[in-house]
C-alpha cells in the first residue's frame, strides 16, 4: 500500500539525513499517500510550519505514486522544488519521470506547472485524469488571480494599430481619451487607479468582430462582466500606463477544475464555508495539522490607548514606538508597514537615528539590523532572512479600499447585502497576521509588538487577539 511505502521511506530518508524531523511529516506523508489513492479531495492547514520543513513529506509519496500528477507552484518553490528537494531525493534514489512544459507529458510522472500553465492547460482542455497537488494553498486566490490576468502595455496598443489598419484612428482617439483622464488623476495611497466598465466599453465596442486580433487583446475581449475588474497603473514622467484586468473570484472564473479529479491543497489556510464552496471541493477530507511551539506563549506588546491610523498623530506615535522597541535589541527587527508614504517616511526618520541599521525591504540585513517592508513583501521573503527577534505591526495588515481590486470585490458583497468587512477584510487580515507572526514562534526569546489602536478600541480587535494565541502581555519596555 502507498500510505506504508511512503511512511517507511520517509523514516529511512530522515534516519540517514539525521535532520530533525518536523513533527508531523510522517502524517502528511501517509495522508497524501492516501489522498493520491483514492483520487479524493484534501485540505490539509499548516499551521506555524514552513515549506522547507513539510516538502519533503509532500513530494515523497508523489514520486512513489503511479498516478498522473500535476504539481503547481509558483516560481519560488519551483526552484526550491527542482534545486533543493528533488535533487536530495534523487540521491536517495526515488525518481519519476518529469516533466515542465505545458503541453501534456507523454507518459504518466510528475507535471510541474506555474498558475499560468495551470491556467491554459485547464483552459485548451488538456489536464486529462491529472490529479492536482498544490503546496501554497495559502496563496491559491492571489496566484489563480495573477494567473488570469490580462495586461495591456503600451506595445499592445501599437501592435493592435498595426495588425489592424481600419481600427487605427479609432483605437488612437480611444487611447489619447484614457491616456487624458488616467495621467491627469492624482495618485492616492495605491499606485493602481481605478477603471469603470463605461470607460471600456467604447474600446470593446469597437473591436467587437474586428476579425483576428493580436495576442493579448482576444483575451481583454474575453475577461468581461461584473466578475472582473480593471485598473491602470501609470508612468507620469514617461506618460505611459499599463491596463491590467483581473477577476474578483479566479476561483470561480475555472469552475470544474476540480470536478471529477483528485486534488491535495497544503499550506496555512484553512477556508471554511463559502471558500470551500468556491473551491468546487466535494466532501473534502480536511485535517489540520499543528506546531508543537504553538504551545509556547508569545511575548505581545499592544499598550492600551494606542492612536488609530487614521488619527494625526499615529505617524508621531509609530516613530515613537519602533525607537524604543529597536533600542538595544541585538537581533533583527522588522517593521510592516503597508502604508507606502507611511512606510517611506517611516524608513528615513528611523535611519536619522539608526544610521546605515535601517533598511527597506533588503534581504541581506545586518545582524542587529531593521527592515521596513509591505507585508507581501515580508510574506514572499521571511524564508531567506535570518529569525527576527521581534516583529513591530504599524496598521493592521488590511486591505484598503482605495485598491481598486479591494473596492470591487466589497462593492460586489455590498450588493449582496453583505457584512464585507467581516466576511472578507478581516478574515484575509487575520490570515496574513498569523503567517507573518509565524517565525517567531520558531526562535526563543522572539517578540511581537502591534501599534494600531483598533486592536483595544474596536469590538473587532478580540478577533486580532484570539487569532495570536497563546501569547503574554508584555506591559512594558527596557530601556525606557
Amino acid at each position: 500500500m502507498l500510505e506504508a511505502q511512503a511512511h517507511h521511506k520517509l523514516k529511512q530518508l530522515l534516519a540517514l539525513s539525521g535532520r530533525r524531523s518536523w513533527p508531523h511529516g510522517l502524517t502528511l506523508t501517509r495522508l497524501v499517500a492516501r489522498s493520491l489513492r483514492r483520487a479524493d479531495h484534501s485540505l490539509f492547514p499548516i499551521h506555524e510550519g514552513e515549506p522547507s520543513e513539510w516538502l519533503l513529506s509532500l513530494l515523497l509519496p508523489l514520486l512513489l505514486s503511479e498516478e498522473p500528477v500535476a504539481l503547481v507552484a509558483s516560481p519560488e518553490l519551483q526552484r526550491r522544488i527542482l534545486q533543493v528537494e528533488l535533487p536530495r531525493l534523487a540521491d536517495a534514489g526515488l525518481r519519476r519521470p518529469l516533466w515542465q512544459d505545458i503541453t501534456p507529458p507523454p507518459q504518466p510522472g510528475l507535471w510541474l506547472l506555474s498558475f499560468e500553465g495551470l491556467v491554459q492547460v485547464w483552459q485548451a482542455a488538456q489536464l486529462g485524469n491529472h490529479q492536482l497537488i498544490c503546496a501554497e494553498a495559502e496563496r491559491l486566490d492571489s496566484l489563480l488571480r495573477e494567473a488570469q490576468s490580462v495586461k495591456l502595455e503600451p506595445q499592445h496598443w501599437d501592435a493592435l494599430s498595426r495588425s489592424c489598419p481600419q481600427l487605427r484612428e479609432g483605437v488612437l482617439q480611444l487611447h489619447e481619451r484614457l491616456s487624458r483622464r488616467l495621467l491627469n488623476r492624482p495618485l492616492g495611497r495605491s499606485p493602481r487607479l481605478p477603471i469603470a466598465a463605461e470607460d471600456e466599453a467604447p474600446l470593446r465596442l469597437l473591436l467587437q468582430g474586428a476579425g483576428i486580433l493580436p495576442t493579448p487583446w482576444p483575451r481583454w475581449l474575453a475577461a468581461q462582466g461584473p466578475e472582473w475588474t480593471s485598473w491602470a497603473i501609470t508612468d507620469p514622467q514617461r506618460l505611459q500606463w499599463t491596463l491590467e484586468r483581473q477577476p474578483l473570484h479566479p476561483l470561480l472564473s475555472l469552475e470544474g477544475l476540480l470536478q471529477g479529479r483528485g486534488a491535495v491543497l497544503v499550506g496555512s489556510w484553512s477556508p471554511e464555508g463559502e471558500r470551500l464552496t468556491a473551491l468546487g471541493l466535494k466532501e473534502p477530507v480536511v485535517v489540520p495539522l499543528g506546531d508543537a511551539q504553538r504551545d509556547e506563549a508569545l511575548p505581545l506588546f499592544a499598550p492600551r490607548l494606542q492612536p488609530l491610523p487614521n488619527s494625526e498623530t499615529f505617524s508621531g506615535h509609530l516613530l515613537d514606538q519602533c525607537r524604543r522597541l529597536v533600542l538595544g535589541q541585538s537581533g533583527l527587527s522588522v517593521v510592516l508597514v503597508d502604508d507606502d508614504p507611511l512606510r517611506q517616511w517611516l524608513t528615513s526618520a528611523m535611519a536619522a537615528e539608526f544610521g546605515s541599521r535601517v533598511d527597506h525591504e533588503q534581504t541581506a540585513p545586518d545582524s542587529n539590523g531593521v527592515i521596513c517592508c509591505r507585508w507581501s513583501w515580508w510574506l514572499d521573503h521571511l524564508e531567506l532572512l535570518p529569525q527576527p527577534c521581534q516583529l513591530v505591526v504599524g496598521p493592521l495588515p488590511i486591505a484598503s479600499l482605495e485598491d481598486p481590486l479591494t473596492a470591487a470585490r466589497v462593492d460586489a458583497m455590498r450588493r449582496q447585502g453583505r457584512d464585507w468587512f467581516r466576511e472578507l477584510l478581516l478574515p484575509e487580515a487575520l490570515e496574513r497576521l498569523q503567517r507573518g507572526v509565524a517565525p517567531l514562534r520558531r526562535s526563543s526569546g522572539g517578540r511581537l509588538a502591534v501599534l494600531d489602536g483598533r486592536v483595544r478600541a474596536r469590538t473587532w480587535g478580540r478577533q486580532v487577539l484570539q487569532a495570536l494565541e497563546p501569547w503574554e502581555p508584555l506591559e512594558r519596555l527596557l530601556p525606557e
